[in-house]
């Protein structure tokens, strides 16, 4: 019963304390002038894996390795499947390949690199360090790119798009600022409830925490990303809802799982590594080619990946799991 009561007050504490801390966070940055775009690029696209970011490094800290990586593979699974397919189900995601072509490159590139790096089953801190370099690299690129596009007028600004989706944000400086650190208190705080909630569940359902990381905790720190898709659904911004998704699953492999093994080298246990990164990159690709090659992804796509998402978890539980746990 006090697992239960850890995990609720720790999800509550994640969701509302990363609304707070995006919006705080967007209101000081519309007060010096900066421009929707970098406001969506990186205050939107970090604030919202906050809680990925918190939990993993604090389960790396506290020796959970299941937890710190399922995390971030299970919220790149749960971000195409749940989150894109539910998104298509409201509305269907009409999209432009070139409008997305950088980041879907990025996105795809990000999960092979991580893959490959996680192969020998450590990350080490020089990878971790090499991780963000990439992403830092792309971020500057990208920067370079929309400002290029700004000055052309192209259509489609996904970042812009994004930052307006969090256009209610506090006025008063002093009210942003007390969202931005009472929504850093809050992450923290929440993290550290799920986690021990998570270890809990683990012993009670029998599982290893890697099932755990990569299911009940992976959803709970993914739903900023579905409450920012479903809204950007249902107002049809349907290429918002993209960008969202792509912008979290590189933010998650690159800046998470890289500052996380940057701080401490991380075991990637078993499961994950013959199991769920594969399935991570089937499903990676399989997204790219409905939205690069089919130009979005319709109604009957958003329901085969939702039964995609419930076979997958189901396999946790009933399959995966007790084949690793017997061998």
């Amino acid at each position: 019963m006090i697992s239960i009561v850890q995990f609720i007050a720790g999800l509550v504490l994640l969701l509302f304390g990363a609304e707070s801390l995006v919006r705080g966070a967007v209101s000081l940055a519309r007060k010096l002038n900066v421009t929707p775009m970098i406001i969506g690029m990186t205050i939107v696209a970090y604030g919202t894996t906050a809680p990925e970011l918190v939990v993993s490094l604090e389960s790396a800290l506290n020796g959970l390795p299941g937890i710190a990586v399922g995390n971030v593979v299970g919220s790149n699974i749960a971000n195409i499947l749940l989150i894109l397919g539910a998104s298509a189900v409201i509305f269907p995601i009409v999209a432009s390949p070139m409008a997305l072509y950088r980041d879907a490159s990025m996105m795809g590139s990000s999960a092979l690199l991580f893959t490959a790096l996680a192969l020998s089953g450590n990350i080490e801190r020089w990878q971790g360090v090499l991780m963000v370099a990439a992403l830092v690299m792309f971020s500057l690129y990208a920067f370079h790119s929309e400002r290029r596009r700004g000055r052309t007028n192209d259509p489609g600004d996904i970042p812009e798009e994004l930052a307006e989706e969090f256009s209610e944000a506090p006025r008063a400086t002093w009210l942003a600022l007390l969202s931005v650190i009472g929504g850093i208190v809050a992450v923290v705080a929440g993290a550290k409830l799920l986690v021990a909630a998570a270890i809990v569940a683990a012993r009670a359902f029998g599982v290893g925490e890697e099932v755990i990381g990569l299911t009940i905790v992976a959803v709970g720190t993914s739903l900023p990303e579905l409450a920012t898709a479903v809204v950007a659904a249902v107002r049809r911004h349907s290429e918002v809802a993209v960008g969202n998704i792509m912008g979290a699953n590189i933010y998650n492999l690159l800046a998470i799982m890289g500052l996380v093994s940057a701080v401490a080298p991380v075991a990637v246990p078993a499961q994950i590594l013959t199991f769920d990164l594969w399935v991570m990159i089937a499903i990676t690709g399989l997204v790219l080619l409905f939205l690069l090659l089919g130009k979005g992804l319709n109604r009957p796509v958003g329901v085969m990946f939702l039964l995609l998402f419930a076979g997958y978890t189901t396999l946790q539980y009933y399959g995966v799991g007790q084949v690793f746990a017997g061998g």
